[in-house]
């Protein structure tokens, strides 16, 4: 039997997706590559690993098997390394990290001067849902995640980081009063939602029937790059978090529209599975976090704060002016 350490990793991705085209997407290979080794692994094994039925790839019990052995090599060579570098002084591993797909506009910031100091520290991040980070910390499988809302039911460990607030936006055709309108307006616009699973979608729904509004779901899209995409294409209007939208406020392409008890508010939390025993690398990266933050947030994120002091002040002097 003569496998390599690469045809394991891409095998473990096809269990996990049971799909080609997704392990190749997760791995950022080509479709044919991820193929062409999967077939090459198949044919060190008399049993079949994968099958075909109904047109779509489904793992079979050995597989299953074998992917699970394949995750304990792996584990067991990237623990030869963290020794080996560890008797050199340095700081190795790997750092298994899955946050919500709007988190991607925040959590590289945390990460980069991080890994610039400990070139030997590997990051394997997947960008997803909240349902999907939700189960990868439940059945600890991951570090460390990053989420706007915390996961109920699951033993956590967490770090609050900064302020995430939520707008209605549109794109510039229409004018909207600079003066708070009122909440009705949403149930009178067309609404792009993302999918369900989201986070962004969980927090829209639930500041909708906490207000008892009767919002119309114009669209359902599953990226928020999506969704904006659509807003600046005029299909709709949607609710979109700010660290998002930082570009198309300055280009002009999106507005944000004022409306009593927005912005929605909530705080940007790194998490993690409280049972999990951390790596070196996770209780290295966890230390810097929370030595860095204000650091980083002072230094990255000052925008942040002045626009949304900006907003605040700006909406509070529409108020008076009203009564």
């Amino acid at each position: 039997m003569n496998f390599t350490f690469n045809q394991l990793r891409i095998f473990i991705q096809v269990v996990e997706h049971q799909s080609v085209t997704k392990a190749a997407e997760a791995l950022h290979l080509t479709q044919p590559a991820v193929s062409i080794q999967l077939k090459n692994f198949q044919s060190q094994f008399e049993i079949p690993l994968t099958q075909i039925l109904s047109r779509r790839l489904t793992v079979t019990d050995f597989g299953y098997q074998i992917a699970k052995s394949a995750k304990t090599i792996l584990e067991g060579a990237e623990k030869i390394e963290e020794i080996s570098l560890a008797f050199e002084g340095l700081l190795a591993g790997q750092l298994k990290i899955s946050i919500v797909s709007t988190a991607k506009y925040v959590m590289p910031f945390f990460l980069a001067e991080f890994l610039s100091q400990h070139p030997q520290v590997k990051l394997l991040m997947d960008v997803t849902n909240k349902e999907k980070v939700v189960k990868s910390v439940a059945n600890n499988e991951i570090d460390f995640s990053l989420v706007s809302i915390l996961p109920e039911g699951i033993e956590i460990g967490n770090l609050p980081l900064m302020a995430n607030e939520l707008y209605l936006v549109g794109n510039p055709a229409r004018a909207f009063s600079t003066k708070p309108n009122r909440l009705k307006l949403l149930e009178e616009l067309p609404i792009i939602f993302r999918e369900q699973g989201s986070g962004t979608r969980f927090t829209m729904e639930r500041f909708i029937d906490e207000h008892g509004l009767d919002v119309k779901r114009h669209l359902e899209l599953t990226s928020n790059e999506a969704v904006k995409q659509a807003v600046i294409a005029g299909l709709g209007y949607s609710i979109l978090p700010l660290i998002g939208i930082k570009e198309e406020l300055m280009s002009g392409t999106l507005q944000i529209i004022p409306v009593r008890h927005f912005p929605i508010r909530s705080t940007w939390q790194l998490i993690w599975p409280e049972k999990k025993i951390k790596s070196p690398a996770a209780l290295a990266f966890l230390a810097y976090v929370e030595a860095e933050k204000h650091n980083i947030i002072s230094s990255r994120f000052n925008w942040y704060a002045d626009f949304t002091a900006h907003h605040d002040s700006r909406l509070s002097s529409s108020e008076v002016k009203t009564v």
